[in-house]
């Protein structure tokens, strides 16, 4: 039975669009077997999609020292509902910001504590120019969390 990797993302500006689809070509590196990759908009995503879900990555934009409002809303909407169904899940993170990128990450952090799901890579943190050494980082981000569901 195959697990689910659930990709929530806000990705409205090229360097972010970049760093998806660099996280989506790791997470479908064809050694990963048995990990259904299910990419969603933040502002499309649902509680179904939570639910069902094996393991997370989450993708914003730093905006304000915060992460994006469509990320958030994700949370928004999901929190609660999911709280006590999703402890243990392994989730992973990557941030863009044009000059910071701290508040973003630490804010996503908190609730992937509240919700108590387990951090199975370190934060990607991206400020500036996506470059080729950034989207290795990123498919090695995809990659991990896939791998980390194979059975």
């Amino acid at each position: 039975m195959s697990k689910t990797l659930l990709v929530v993302h806000h990705t409205p500006s090229p360097g972010t669009r970049e760093l998806l689809e660099a996280v989506l070509a790791g997470a479908n590196d064809p050694e990963i077997e048995g990990v259904d990759v299910v990419a969603r908009p933040a502002l499309a995503a649902t509680l179904p999609d939570m639910l069902d879900a094996d393991g997370y990555l989450f993708g914003t934009t730093a905006n304000f020292g915060y992460m994006s409002g469509a990320l958030k809303h994700f949370f928004d909407t999901v929190y609660y509902p999911s709280l006590d169904h999703v402890a243990g899940r392994p989730y992973g993170l990557w941030v863009h910001g044009n000059n910071d990128t701290v508040g973003a990450a630490a804010a996503v952090g908190k609730l992937a504590t509240g919700l108590s799901l387990s951090q199975a890579a370190d934060v990607l943190e991206v400020v500036g120019a996506v470059d080729a050494a950034v989207r290795e980082r990123a498919y090695e981000l995809g990659g991990t969390l896939a791998a980390t569901l194979m059975e």
